[in-house]
């Protein structure tokens, strides 16, 4: 019994030192992790056709996942960058004057209107315009200043990727071992381990099919969209819809229809009313077509949780946090769904 208690703190203090000792690269490995569950169809694929070449097979898919998906974002971040930079000279320089619009907006509704919004203390039209435009450059300022810090870690994010990639190719050369493994030291039945990876795999692959290929597939739509109606910056208010998209009840909305408000206070008569068609009836509605088809309905969690999950993830732990809130809450479901299941045989029926 002491010999086991023993083993126990041994266990417990290895792996948190281990913890401990990886953390700087948590979210590569977190990546790394997503990247071989998500291309591991497509390993196997590769290695029915290479069979007992497991090192070329996994070598192969990494290659595709640089190629399709780690390339096209570096350019995709550089690009951002270079509008970010743009739209904010614009906004410094007053060509887009959000303040202007709101005073010319107000200016137009009933008196009424205008009397309620003095009253909320929304009178001072000067005053907000200048309140206004200092609050949307500042706001962009802030986005340069963290895109800029990211750069300037240059290093350390070319060591995070070189991490993810090395960790992904042994993941989809030996993952199915590893997993194995892992699995048989979990202290559980073997329907209860199977259930608990199951569902892991499971949200894993729900939460980037079904969140982040719908949210490039919504930032792309409404990027052409505002692009298409000759709005400036059309790159970067398409990834703020694709990142908005991923939290349940905010949606692309928030992004779309502020930018019909302001096209069509502006005067931008026909761009405004195009941009709240196509957002009304394409871009809300490529969440209801895709996500049944590229993850299924029963792969789905309670869209509370999903939200929950989501901003607690995002407040703990920044975009990391998009994909493991959700995770954590389907493993707790799983936990407290394996814990009901257990106890119900025990319960007296109902009379």
């Amino acid at each position: 019994m002491v010999a086991r208690g023993v083993l126990l703190v041994l266990v417990a203090g290895a792996t948190l030192a281990f913890v401990w000792l990886v953390a700087p690269f948590s979210g590569a490995i977190l990546w790394a992790v997503i990247a071989a569950i998500l291309f591991e169809p497509l390993n196997a694929r590769l290695l029915r056709a290479l069979p007992h070449r497991r090192g070329v097979a996994a070598a192969a898919t990494l290659l595709v996942i640089v190629m399709v998906v780690v390339v096209p974002a570096m350019l995709l971040a550089s690009a951002l960058l270079r509008q970010a930079t743009t739209v904010y000279m614009h906004v410094r320089s007053g060509e887009i004057d959000f303040g202007r619009v709101f005073v010319e907006t107000q200016a137009r509704l009933p008196g009424w209107a205008r009397d309620w919004l003095a009253d909320i203390g929304l009178g001072d039209m000067a005053g907000l315009r200048s309140r206004l435009g200092q609050g949307v450059a500042n706001s962009f300022q802030l986005l340069l200043g963290q895109v800029l810090s990211i750069g300037q870690g240059t290093f350390g994010f070319f060591l995070a990727l070189g991490v993810m990639l090395y960790l992904t190719f042994f993941l989809l050369r030996d993952g199915h071992a590893l997993a194995a493994r892992v699995e048989r030291a979990i202290p559980l039945t073997l329907d209860q381990r199977a259930v608990l990876v199951a569902k892991f795999v499971t949200v894993i692959r729900a939460t980037i099919k079904g969140s982040l290929i719908i949210a490039i597939l919504q930032g792309t739509t409404g990027g052409i969209v505002l692009w298409a109606i000759g709005v400036p910056g059309a790159l970067l208010w398409g990834v703020a819809m694709g990142v908005f998209s991923l939290f349940p009840a905010i949606g692309t909305g928030l992004i779309w229809v502020l930018m019909t408000v302001y096209l069509l206070a502006s005067g931008a008569i026909w761009q405004g009313s195009v941009l709240f068609l196509c957002g009304f009836f394409i871009i809300s509605s490529v969440d209801n077509v895709v996500r049944p088809i590229l993850v299924g309905r029963d792969a789905r969690m309670p869209d509370y949780v999903v939200l929950i999950a989501t901003l607690g993830g995002f407040e703990l732990m920044g975009f990391n946090g998009f994909v493991i809130g959700p995770v954590i809450a389907a493993v707790f479901m799983a936990v407290w769904g394996i814990v009901g299941d257990t106890q119900a045989p025990s319960q007296p029926p109902a009379s």
